[in-house]
C-alpha cells in the first residue's frame, strides 16, 4: 500500500531571508592572519572598538639584477651591497658594478622602502619585501565579547532587529537611519535625499535611481536600502558589469542594499514598517553578497534593547509549510511575495520540461502560482 501525504503534513526545506524586529546576532570578526586581540570576553565594545590588530606582509619587489648588470646569475653575491636581512630605502644603491678601476659603473637602486628577503645565484634575481602594513579588526557591530579565537580574533553578541537583502553591494558601515518614502511602492529620487543625508543610511522605495545615487554620494551617504534596482543602473553606478559570485569590495563609498530583487519591486512592507520603527538608530549595513556555496546575504542590524527576543518558530526547522511566507526567486514571478498553499507530493513537470517538486503560491494580489522549491526561499518573520 503506498502512504500519500497531504499538503498540510508536507514540508520542505529552503534557505531562509530573515526579517526580524529582534534577535541575538553574532559576528565572528577573524582576521586574515594571525595577529594579537586586544579584547577579553566580556568585555562591552561599540561601533569602532578595536578587537584585533596584526601586520599584513608587504609587497614583494622582483630586481633582475644579474640581467640589468650584465653579469653571470652565480657571481650575484660578489657584486651585492646589502645582504639578506637589510633594511634598505628607497634610492639606496643595493648593488654595483666596477670596471676599469671604476671608470665604468653600473649600480642599481631600491624601488622602495624593505628588507632584503632574498638573493639568488640561480635566478640572478633580489626580492626586496616593503614594509609589513597594520591592519587592525573592528568589532562593526556594539555588543559584548562571547569568545574570544586565540591570535585570530572574537565572537561579539548583539540584540538586534535584523533584515537581511537579496543583493547588496559595498562593505561594512554604520549611521543613522533615516526613512525617505512613505510608501513601499514610492521610487527614491534624487529629490529625496536632503542635505543633511551626511553619514546617514537612507531607507525606501520599490527602485533607486542613478540620479539618487549620484546625488547620495554628493551629499555623503553611507548607504542607502531600497526594494529593487534594474542591471543597467547597476551598471552605471559601478562603471562595468558586475559578474562575479561575490559583492562587497566595490569602490564606491557607499554600501547599496537590494531587499526584493532586480526591478521595480515594491519593499515587503513589514521590512519598512521596521525601518520606520527604528528610524533614527545606529545601524550597520554590510553589502557582501555570494550567491553560490557559502551563501553570503547582505545585511543590516539595528542593534536595541526595545523589544524582547522573537522566538523563532518551528516553521524554519522543519522547512516550508502551508501558510509559509516565501519569495520567489526566480522568473517569470522574480520578486513576488506570497504564502505557501500548498506542497504537492509528486513531482511535476516545469517549462523547461524536467520534472520538479513544486510548491503551490499564492501571492500577495491573489493569484495562484505554481513554482519550483528550489525557486522560492523562506521569509523568516
Amino acid at each position: 500500500m503506498t502512504l500519500i501525504r497531504s499538503a498540510r503534513e508536507t514540508h520542505a526545506y529552503s534557505p531562509g531571508l530573515k526579517v526580524k524586529r529582534a534577535d541575538k546576532i553574532r559576528r565572528i570578526r577573524r582576521l586574515p592572519i594571525l595577529g594579537k586581540v586586544l579584547v577579553k570576553e566580556g568585555d562591552r565594545v561599540d561601533f569602532s572598538t578595536i578587537v584585533a590588530e596584526t601586520m599584513i606582509p608587504g609587497e614583494p619587489n622582483i630586481i633582475k639584477v644579474a640581467a640589468e648588470l650584465d653579469i653571470l646569475e652565480m657571481d650575484i653575491n660578489d657584486y651585492m651591497r646589502m645582504v639578506v636581512g637589510d633594511k634598505v630605502k628607497k634610492g639606496d644603491v643595493i648593488a654595483e658594478y666596477n670596471a676599469f678601476f671604476g671608470l665604468f659603473k653600473k649600480h642599481i637602486n631600491s624601488p622602495v622602502n624593505g628588507i632584503i628577503e632574498s638573493i639568488s645565484p640561480i635566478s640572478g634575481q633580489v626580492i626586496i619585501r616593503e614594509e609589513p602594513v597594520p591592519l587592525s579588526m573592528n568589532a562593526y557591530i556594539p555588543g559584548r565579547i562571547v569568545q574570544l579565537l586565540e591570535n585570530e580574533g572574537t565572537i561579539i553578541e548583539t540584540n538586534a532587529a535584523f533584515i537581511q537583502g537579496i543583493f547588496g553591494i559595498g562593505g561594512e558601515a554604520h549611521g543613522e537611519l533615516r526613512v525617505a518614502t512613505e510608501d513601499p511602492h514610492e521610487i527614491l529620487t534624487h529629490k529625496l535625499i536632503e542635505e543633511d543625508d551626511e553619514g546617514k543610511v537612507v531607507v525606501g522605495g520599490s527602485l533607486v535611481t542613478k540620479e539618487a545615487v549620484d546625488r547620495a554620494l554628493e551629499v555623503g551617504v553611507i548607504g542607502i536600502v531600497t526594494g529593487g534596482i534594474t542591471d543597467i543602473i547597476l551598471e552605471e553606478i559601478l562603471g562595468y558589469e558586475l559578474g562575479v559570485a561575490i559583492t562587497g569590495q566595490e569602490e564606491i563609498n557607499l554600501t547599496l542594499i537590494i531587499t526584493e530583487g532586480f526591478g521595480d519591486i515594491a519593499m515587503n512592507p513589514r521590512t519598512l514598517e521596521i525601518f520606520k520603527e527604528f528610524e533614527g538608530s545606529i545601524a550597520c549595513i554590510n553589502g557582501a553578497t555570494q550567491i553560490r556555496a557559502g551563501v553570503i546575504r547582505p545585511e543590516v542590524i539595528i542593534p536595541h534593547e526595545k523589544f524582547a527576543l522573537e522566538e523563532v518558530g518551528d516553521e524554519l526547522s522543519d522547512g516550508m509549510t502551508q501558510g509559509t511566507s516565501i519569495r520567489i526567486i526566480r522568473q517569470p514571478y522574480f520578486g513576488y511575495l506570497g504564502r505557501v498553499v500548498g506542497l504537492p507530493v509528486e513531482l511535476q513537470t516545469v517549462e523547461t520540461e524536467s520534472k520538479v517538486r513544486v510548491v503551490e503560491v499564492e501571492l500577495e494580489d491573489g493569484r495562484r502560482v505554481i513554482v519550483s522549491r528550489a525557486n522560492v526561499e523562506i521569509i523568516e518573520v
